[in-house]
């Protein structure tokens, strides 16, 4: 999660696994090139999404929200989808596997519930493409996970996506390593993750497999996200970033931007919200963060479409202005303005990276080097493991 969002939402540091100062940014090649936060108060936080979900789950109901552990299985949306609206849901507050089903009639509804989500197809909030993000929970030897105590690794390449990136990111007491691609390229996932398994294979030495996490991840807004009194937000809507494929902090701030949109419409709950009155929230929504989801969808055109601009991209990331433009991006959630210097700098280092880029594209990929073992430890425990 960006800093920002630890200060905006009142996050405490308890829910926050590692605080991630490092980035190692590895191209196809395999060149390496290291990131670092120059502010000590700064950092990204890798949180675990169970922990995180459970703290604002709890936190909302101390503040008066009835919480209900159930399932939605369809909506009854009135008349010309204009309301009231019916929720029928399974009810599983009572431990049983099936759950009792249930209704609940509302007024308005906020969608929040995931790229696969019920309330837009109620809706009819209209279809998008879908990428696909998969990753496996490791638990590694103590050197290892030594290596990663604040730092996260992001690998670029073909061989382990053909249009986004990979990962391996330090959580509580394993690392998170996965990648993602987009919808035309789903088929090829299984095959990705082998990939960047490979491709980190000497960092990750005798690591442990202990969970598999599969997610859909939205490539764009979706057609409608307000229709009668229903709005969508975080996933739901569409809200996922380009090039980082970031969504957490965007949900919660659309869910907050949404909600404080019908407190002030709705007059503190004295009168009920009209579709205008939600789509006040869309173009606050839109023009704030516009440039940003448009800038970002640039990037990822750019230098996410093959090898030689892969190696450019990581090569452009060894400059101080590229990183401090990309980290303040990043943590703070905003589009920082260059000054004409490091706009005709940025211009020249695109170009020379981009023609370089071609020369430096490999032939062939081959992992990346251990940070905590000699060639001749790996030999070893490479024999080791076969012999067993």
């Amino acid at each position: 999660i960006p800093l920002c969002m630890v200060s905006e939402f009142d996050l405490p540091t308890s829910i926050i696994d590692r605080k991630v100062r490092h980035m190692k940014m590895i191209s196809p090649s395999n060149r390496e090139v290291d990131i670092h936060l120059e502010n000590s108060d700064e950092y990204i936080g890798m949180c675990r999404r169970e922990v995180m979900d459970a703290f604002l789950r709890e936190r909302a109901a101390g503040l008066g929200a009835t919480l209900i552990n159930g399932l939605v299985q369809s909506v009854d949306t009135g008349k010309q989808r204009q309301g009231p609206y019916t929720l029928s849901y399974a009810d599983f507050s009572s431990g049983g596997p099936t759950g009792e089903l249930k209704t609940l009639e509302v007024d308005l509804i906020i969608g929040a519930d995931g790229a696969n989500s019920r309330i837009a197809k109620a809706m009819d909030a209209g279809d998008y493409n879908v990428a696909i993000a998969f990753q496996e929970r490791i638990r590694l030897p103590q050197e290892e996970m030594a290596y990663y105590e604040d730092l996260a690794e992001m690998y670029v390449g073909t061989d382990v996506s053909p249009d986004f990136y990979a990962w391996v990111f330090p959580k509580y007491d394993h690392v998170a390593v996965g990648t993602g691609t987009m919808q035309e390229n789903q088929s090829l996932i299984k095959g990705l993750q082998a990939g960047i398994r490979e491709r980190a294979s000497k960092r990750l030495l005798k690591g442990e497999v202990i969970k598999v996490e599969a997610h859909p991840i939205p490539e764009h807004p979706r057609p409608r996200r307000v229709v009668g009194r229903m709005a969508l937000v975080g996933d739901a809507a569409g809200y996922v970033t380009k090039s980082s494929g970031e969504g957490i902090y965007f949900a919660a701030k659309s869910g907050r931007m949404c909600a404080e949109e019908i407190v002030a419409t709705s007059g503190n709950g004295k009168r009920i919200p009209t579709e205008k009155d939600l789509k006040g929230y869309l173009k606050k929504w839109d023009r704030k963060y516009g440039t940003t989801y448009k800038v970002l969808e640039i990037l990822q055109n750019i230098f996410y479409r093959n090898d030689a601009a892969r190696e450019a991209f990581v090569e452009m990331c060894d400059d101080k202005d590229v990183q401090r433009l990309t980290f303040d991006s990043y943590l703070y959630k905003r589009v920082v303005i260059m000054n004409p210097w490091q706009q005709l700098k940025l211009t020249f280092l695109t170009l020379g990276s981009i023609l370089r880029g071609n020369a430096l594209a490999p032939q062939a990929y081959k992992p990346v080097d251990s940070a905590v073992r000699t060639e001749a430890e790996l030999q070893a425990a490479l024999e080791a493991e076969l012999s067993r």
